[in-house]
This record gives C-alpha cells, structure tokens and sequence, in this order.
C-alpha cells in the first residue's frame, strides 16, 4: 500500500515539462516576436484610444508629434542628455 506523499509525488509534473493534454503541433511562431527581440516597448491602450487610430503606425506618428511639442515647451533640464556613443 502506497503512503499519501507516494501518491501525491507520482502525479506531480516537474515545472519544466508540458503535460501531455498541451497540443502545440498546430501552433505557428510568434509573428511580432523579432520586434520585441529589438527592444520594441510594449504599451496597452485603453479602448477608447486605441479606436482613434488605425495601426501601430498612427499611434506613432501622433505620439512623435506630441513628443516634439512637449519637448519644445518644456526647459532643457527637463530632458537628461543620451549618451550616444557605444
């Protein structure tokens, strides 16, 4: 007769393995997946924001607009410097 732990043991699955009702044979490779390798940052936004914009690209684009004006309005300490040497 197996103890309680025995059992409780036999039926665990290490944290690295998939379980066999896991089906990934179907499954395609993550089309954005270079994008956030190239240091892409990744931002949600709410419903209603995102319904003013078509693409990535419009969020962009509007977003590089506001930048440039905050960036004029705003004092020059206001924005550290980058380093661009590598």
């Amino acid at each position: 007769m197996k103890r309680k732990d025995q059992k409780a043991e036999a039926g665990r699955v290490e944290s690295d393995e998939i379980l066999p009702e896991y089906d990934f044979s179907h499954a395609r490779p993550n089309k954005y997946a270079a994008r956030y390798a190239a240091g892409s940052t990744v931002v949600v936004l709410d419903p209603d924001v995102a319904a003013v914009f078509q693409n990535a690209g419009e969020a962009n684009e509007a977003l590089r607009a506001l930048a440039g004006i905050i960036h004029k309005h705003q004092p020059r300490s206001a924005f550290p410097r980058r380093s661009t040497a590598s």
